[in-house]
């Protein structure tokens, strides 16, 4: 293949991957924009192994590569569950991390690169040191989020000392060994510098995460999907490729706008997710805060026959899922109980938060695979002033995001965040498996409500009996 044909092939895929984006921002094209992004990969793909910078003497590696990798791809997505792709997510954006690192090492110590003059030589030099750090925060990062989404790492923040300081000394060093980088005589000096800088860019990856609480973690994913595309650039600039420069670009750029759509989901801005602090491990009760204003009452209990019971007479259901309905894998159930209501002529429709979950767009996802209409599943902004005239609010294992106390009690940690305002529905159902607070470790004034009703145990032993006695 010629290079201008390579060209060619590059913006055909680059047009493929733009459309892909597109298709994937809605859930009635994502499996188009799914195709396109196959396509146009494959498209890259193939350009890239027959363009005219591979020898034939490569074909070999190229090929034995490609079958390691794919098996390993093909393994993964038969034996990871949907519940697990959040952490799927982040160790794969890891690998990215990881694969710029190894690009920048591999470019820098390659001798068979001759630069015409001194500044290409600086250029060079730069573009290697900017995306190994960036690579090496991303893949260490990562890392902790996987272990933290997996719950191998527990959710609450990690704050050190000085942490501030920490990570400024750390911006510090890393710019004057950069410079020591760029000033050096001779290989040796320059991969000593390079040694340095990585390992401390991936102290920085490493303390960033861990100081970043559990309610966060959705921010976080797509965070370290937008340093990802920017270390896949930077990639692109150290090997002269177009297609990974472009790429990179657009992942990046997405990826730092849903971080920002995140955090204005839960009224946080980016510096303060980076900061950390907010929430603690999750499933543990929730502490005395600051004077916040505890919750006063008792909780009603209800029945799966009761629940039943006030769904069957209901004509207008909204139903709120949460991470415990990805971890009891009650979608599908869930989407049976949606087919037999809506079969009587109960209105039923679907409230999803932005940060429901521990990615953006698991509920969706979830939703999705158990075949629940597109159209009934509605944003928060499209749902909550539809509450006040809502029979039966149906809240399957969420609870931050349906919290009260984020808009009465202006001492609480989430004051302000956006939340599902189920609590004015004519009755409230909430189905968890006890009274422990949510991710962020604030208590919910939900749970004590008059028109609230409490069905305690896992969400699909519960959701199963519902069904049995609807069909009863």
């Amino acid at each position: 293949m010629t290079a201008s044909l390579a060209t060619v092939a590059y913006i055909g895929a680059t047009i493929l991957f733009i459309l892909s984006l597109g298709g994937l921002s809605n859930p009635e094209t994502a499996r188009r924009g799914n195709v396109f992004g196959i396509v146009g990969m494959t498209l890259a793909v193939l350009a890239t192994v027959l363009g005219p910078r591979v020898t034939p003497a490569g074909y070999a590696w190229i090929i034995g590569a490609l079958v390691v990798g794919g098996s390993i791809g093909l393994f993964a997505a038969k034996k990871v569950q949907m519940t697990q792709m959040p952490e799927l997510v982040a160790l794969m954006h890891s690998l990215v991390g990881l694969a710029a690192c190894l690009v920048g090492f591999a470019s820098y110590v390659d001798t068979s690169t001759v630069f015409p003059t001194e500044a290409e030589k600086a250029i060079h030099e730069i573009e290697v040191y900017i995306g190994i750090l960036i690579g090496a925060v991303t893949f260490s990062g990562s890392v902790i989020a996987f272990g933290k989404l997996s719950g191998k790492i527990g959710g609450k923040p990690m704050l050190l000392p000085g942490r501030h300081w920490i990570n400024l000394l750390g911006l510090l060093i890393v710019i004057w060994f950069g410079r020591v980088f760029l000033h050096a005589e001779t290989v040796q000096a320059g991969m000593l510098a390079l040694l340095v800088m990585t390992v401390i860019a991936l102290l920085f990856g490493v303390h960033m995460v861990m100081a970043i609480g559990g309610a966060d973690m959705p921010v976080v994913v797509s965070m370290l999907n937008s340093y990802s595309g920017w270390a896949a650039a930077a990639t692109g600039f150290m090997l002269s490729n177009d297609l990974l420069i472009v790429v990179g670009a657009l992942v990046g750029s997405s990826g730092a706008i849903l971080s920002y759509i995140m955090c204005r989901a839960m009224n946080r801005n980016f510096i303060s997710v980076i900061a950390g602090g907010f929430g603690t491990g999750g499933g543990a009760p929730a502490p005395a805060a600051g004077g916040a204003a505890q919750p006063a009452g008792e909780v009603t209990p209800i029945s799966a026959v009761e629940t039943a019971e006030l769904l069957r007479e209901a004509k207008s259901v909204v139903i709120v899922p949460g991470y415990g309905m990805a971890v009891a894998q009650a979608q599908h159930v869930v989407c049976e109980i949606t087919k037999k209501l809506r079969e009587k002529g109960v209105t039923v429709r679907f409230g999803i938060h932005p940060v429901a979950g521990r990615m953006p767009g698991h509920m969706n996802v979830l939703l999705a695979e158990a075949k629940v209409p597109y159209d009934i599943v509605l944003e928060m902004d499209e749902i909550n002033e539809d509450f006040p005239d809502t029979d039966v609010s149906m809240v399957i294992g969420a609870n931050d995001i349906v919290n009260p106390a984020a808009q009465e009690d202006p001492t609480s940690p989430i004051a302000g965040m956006p939340v599902l305002e189920v609590w004015k529905a004519r009755t409230s159902v909430v189905m968890k498996r006890s009274m422990a607070s949510g991710y962020a470790g604030v208590d919910n004034p939900l749970f004590y409500k008059d028109n609230n009703r409490m069905l305690f145990g896992d969400a699909k032993k519960m959701l199963d009996e519902v069904l049995a006695a609807l069909n009863a």
